[in-house]
């Protein structure tokens, strides 16, 4: 899936952030925008978080599917999923919330399709969090290589069976709305190390995905980063409440490692040991192509619930003038 620049093989990879249905909109129009450009198909490598795996996953089971995007935008505009799955889980005493959110990705996305199924697409990679060993947990598949999970301490196990609806649920379970998924070693034989390993929403461990980008074994030439993540926001009246200081400085801290991780981006690429990054955040005026795009695109809730007709047109605007911008400043090669 590589492009031929000046005669030479390039890979690309693309991430898909974290931040619910809003994440996964915004992600749509990066995707309208490469597929405009003729790049979607040349992608080699996808790594996703979060509501960035419901797109990513989407697409990659879809992959050939002319229709894909717009299906993905149909559901966006037509599902409320957290709520149903947050009282099902509650009354019903033999699954968890995760087990109906899981459910409904199964019953609108994914149809009984495991990470098998995914072969006919770029590499995908889609991540959760290990709670066990605090690493990036990822399910693994696509480009008609090997499908398997795990992590880079407990180890990776074969897993083309694995479903792929538990998986995205696993990357998008966000505490403390849904529980972690809880993998015992008859699934993740290295589960046996820790009598058993739980996932929660990739997004805490790294809401941008990036980990597998910068991956040697990847060989990336560029890493395109869409970040859809809900940005900090000046508070003009900060909280003085003990309890609602937790929720903030947990805000405040992935605001940092957001930050760092951008800058080791930059730093890996100019030591000459990651590839050309080109990222992009859902609050940059930078590129946006209407004035207020970003502020309005910004403002729009993190949940699982449908988006309306005006969320969607300018989050999905917003993505596309972002990437589109991005590529025409920092590798104008990929333009032509």
């Amino acid at each position: 899936m590589s492009i031929t620049i000046n005669g030479a093989s390039k890979r690309i990879g693309l991430t898909l952030s974290g931040g619910g249905f809003r994440a996964a909109a915004f992600h749509l129009g990066v995707l309208r925008e490469l597929r405009a450009r003729k790049l979607l198909d040349k992608i080699d490598l996808i790594s996703c978080v979060s509501g960035g795996s419901i797109a990513g996953a989407f697409l990659a089971l879809h992959w050939h599917d002319p229709l894909a995007l717009d299906k993905l935008d149909r559901y966006l505009a037509t599902r409320s999923i957290a709520v149903g799955s947050v009282i099902g889980g509650t009354l019903d005493p033999f699954h968890t919330r995760l087990d109906k959110l899981a459910e409904t990705y199964e019953r609108d996305l994914f149809h009984g399709k495991k990470l098998g199924d995914l072969a006919e697409g770029p590499r995908i990679y889609v991540n959760s969090t290990n709670l066990a060993t605090g690493n990036m947990f990822s399910f693994i598949a696509g480009a008609r290589g090997k499908s398997e999970m795990g992590d880079y301490e407990l180890g990776f196990v074969e897993a083309p069976h694995f479903p792929i609806a538990r998986a995205v649920a696993a990357s998008s379970a966000f505490p403390p709305v849904f529980p972690p998924l809880r993998l015992d070693e008859k699934v993740y034989k290295h589960a046996a190390q820790c009598d058993y390993v739980t996932l929660s929403d990739g997004g805490v461990y790294d809401n941008l995905g990036i980990n597998p980008g910068l991956a040697a074994l990847n060989k990336l030439d560029y890493l395109l980063v869409s970040d859809g993540g809900k940005p900090y926001a000046i508070k003009t009246e900060p909280t003085e409440s003990g309890a609602l200081v937790l929720k903030e400085g947990l805000d405040i801290m992935m605001e940092q490692i957001r930050g760092l991780q951008f800058d080791r981006l930059e730093h890996r690429h100019k030591a000459g040991a990651g590839p050309r990054p080109l990222w992009f955040s859902i609050d940059s005026e930078e590129g946006e192509s209407t004035p207020g795009d970003s502020v309005f695109a910004s403002s729009i809730a993190t949940n699982l619930k449908a988006l309306k007709d005006a969320e969607r047109a300018v989050l999905a605007r917003h993505g596309g003038a972002l990437v589109a911008a991005r590529i025409q400043r920092w590798a104008p090669e990929l333009a032509q």
